[in-house]
């Protein structure tokens, strides 16, 4: 930036011109009838491009508000529902189903539990994985694939299958499907319970339909998904009249699942599926990212 100082201008001294003689007053016009302003069509035509744009302006602020952050919000979640789809091909089977699970309170007034995994069925589809009735509440999401595996308690007293159903619907039908088990309360019908995975020569031979105690099925909406579990006795007994994990876990409840910690066995397995499930998606989201 320059230091000198420019010279001052110098100020000139105009004449002002001779005032015009004034004109004689003209007479008063009578005055115009009441009524709103007329503008020429140039000024309207503009006032209506103005309030155009500023409409457009103001809804396009407020949608770009409404969508601004959804896009990458739903693609992340898009991308999540997706690998939920095919997860299940990468994963190693004892990440989703461990050779051995411990909880620490899981069991009937908070007592530590463990099981051992004592069978794993061949991925498949869903033919004669549950009772026609529940097979026809879950047609409507498809079957992508069927996983399932088969559990005993420490004492050999108890079996549990656990499975993951992966849907062929996406993230709204998973929402319809799990809206409508929640109105209907259908996961609480005996008539809908999963059926057993029962492997010969295991503690789960004797493991049938007739020996089902308590049952958990679960309804993902993050993911394709349906995450089950089913549990009754090993002996092979019958008669025991079915309770859901969800009223067999209530620390009031006398029926025999409950007092045998079937409930518990049902709801402890199919929050372990679901857990290794998602710690399984976290993973190959972080590998993805590196």
């Amino acid at each position: 930036m320059s230091t000198e100082t420019d010279p001052m201008p110098r100020l000139v001294s105009v004449p002002l011109p001779a005032a015009a003689p004034t004109p004689p007053p003209r007479p008063a016009e009578p005055p115009a009838p009441a009524g709103p302003p007329r503008r020429g069509p140039v000024r309207t035509a503009a006032a209506a491009v103005c309030l155009v744009l500023g409409t457009g302006l103001i809804g396009g602020a407020a949608a770009g508000s409404w969508l601004g952050a959804a896009p990458g919000e739903r693609s992340a979640a898009e991308r999540t529902f997706t690998q939920g789809r095919n997860i299940w091909r990468s994963v190693p089977v004892d990440d989703l189903f461990p050779r051995t699970v411990h909880a620490d309170a899981a069991g009937p007034g908070g007592a530590a539990r463990d099981w051992t995994r004592v069978a794993v069925a061949p991925d498949s589809d869903c033919a004669g994985a549950f009772d026609p009735l529940l097979a026809g509440v879950l047609a409507p999401a498809g079957c992508e694939r069927l996983i399932r595996a088969t559990y005993t308690d420490a004492t050999s007293t108890s079996v549990t299958t656990v499975g993951l159903l992966v849907t062929a619907t996406d993230g709204a039908g998973m929402r319809a499907l799990r809206k409508r088990f929640a109105a209907e309360r259908l996961d609480e019908r005996p008539d809908l319970m999963p059926r057993p995975y029962a492997r010969p020569g295991t503690a789960a031979a004797h493991f049938g339909d007739a020996q089902r105690a308590s049952w958990r099925i679960t309804v993902l909406t993050d993911l394709p998904a349906v995450v089950f579990a089913v549990t009754g006795f090993a002996d092979a007994r019958t008669g025991t009249p079915p309770q859901p994990a969800a009223r067999a876990t209530d620390p009031r409840a006398t029926t025999a699942p409950a007092q045998a910690g079937l409930g518990h066995d049902a709801a402890a397995l199919a929050d372990r599926l679901d857990q290794g499930l998602h710690q399984a998606l976290r993973r190959a989201a972080r590998e993805a990212a590196r």
